[in-house]
């Protein structure tokens, strides 16, 4: 038994001249979520797409459970699917549906029955099984779409931007279902996204790609803390970019120059005195201290520019010295005026540096 259900090797695919694919390698432990995270045209679903056997790599290899099924068709490599655009039959009821698959496999009669009536009450759907889907919700036909996938026990679940067409909430509440599906049946799955707050809140880890080579994979939590290129900690979350000059450098401590400031930092790169970096910190990690706050280390004094009320957060533009602005997210129990002078932190271990320049 292979220690990868999944595993690309040097996949490299083209589209004449361009490159969608760039000899990726990639390995997927057995009963993981993996998102494939990034913008539009990074490659994610070209990479989805030569797992399936939708497209064919021009070089290398694709594993699925240790038998390597790169010349082998999509319907024998035991996946189950889920697509954007719920491809149900509009003319055919939810159980027949979900019990499609099991027909064109010729499977005996009762054990499609049993099969059908499992996978609906999975997916909650098992009350609504004589409706067809005109008669059902956004969600209600995504959840049919699932136990369509599920339906016949497949040995990894692939999902290509299945939520892109429900609105805002039903997606936020679909992929927490998704995330306690498949961790229930201890599945291995793919899921493709371009949103990043799907990929951090479904994934056991994301993949972050562009231009058709992963640049970053790892835990949610190491994507979002420790971005290692300035592309990824931009593409994740909210971060204030500075421009910056290391002026020195103590064990996990560096101290950078900052249009005429110093700030300290902790870090494990290994920099030298001099170095052009970009400093980043990520806006909800700044804290806001009123005008009479003592001194301290990283601690500027500000004026805020302008104030955006987000609801559960308010979104300050903060200049500091040097015409330096920066963006400072609160919970919104804190209320400051624009024009108040201030003073703001930034958190030693909440800064962080990237040795490139934007």
């Amino acid at each position: 038994m292979s220690e990868w259900m999944i595993e690309l090797k040097g996949t490299t695919k083209r589209y004449g001249t361009l490159v969608a694919n760039d000899h990726i390698d990639l390995q997927i432990p057995r009963g993981e979520l993996l998102t494939l995270l990034g913008p539009s045209g990074c490659g994610k679903t070209t990479a989805m797409r030569c797992i399936t056997g939708h497209q064919h790599p021009d070089e290398g290899q694709v594993l699925i459970d240790g038998q390597d099924v790169t010349d082998l068709p999509t319907h024998r490599r035991d996946l189950g699917m889920v697509f954007q655009n719920f491809a149900l039959f509009p003319h055919m009821t939810v159980y027949d549906n979900v019990d499609f698959p099991l027909m064109i496999r010729t499977l005996p009669h009762d054990e499609r029955r049993q099969r059908v009536t499992e996978a609906l009450r999975l997916v909650r759907m098992d009350e609504l099984g004589d409706r067809y889907p005109r008669q059902l919700s956004g969600g209600q036909q995504q959840r049919v779409g699932l136990a369509r996938a599920l339906v016949y026990r497949p040995r990894v679940l692939l999902l290509d931007e299945p939520l892109s067409n429900l609105d805002a909430k039903l997606r936020e509440e679909m992929r927490f279902e998704i995330k306690e599906l498949v961790t229930q049946l201890h599945m291995t799955a793919v899921y493709v996204t371009h949103d990043q707050g799907e990929a951090l809140a479904l994934s056991d880890r994301v993949a972050v790609m562009n231009v058709g080579r992963i640049q970053q994979i790892g835990t949610p939590r190491d994507i979002f803390e420790r971005p290692n290129s300035l592309f990824v900690a931009d593409f994740i979350g909210l971060s204030d970019f500075i421009e910056a000059r290391v002026d020195a450098v103590e064990g996990n401590s560096t101290w950078v120059a900052v249009k005429g400031l110093r700030v300290r930092v902790e870090t494990e790169e290994r920099l030298r005195i001099g170095q052009e970096v970009t400093l980043f910190i990520r806006p909800n990690r700044v804290e806001l201290l009123e005008k009479g706050a003592p001194a301290g280390e990283n601690v500027l004094e500000a004026r805020v520019q302008k104030l955006t009320y987000l609801g559960d957060n308010i979104d300050y533009r903060v200049v500091l010295p040097g015409d330096w602005e920066i963006r400072v997210q609160t919970n919104g129990q804190q209320y400051l005026p624009a024009g108040s002078s201030i003073k703001v932190r930034l958190p030693p271990k909440h800064c962080h540096v990237i040795a490139e320049q934007k």
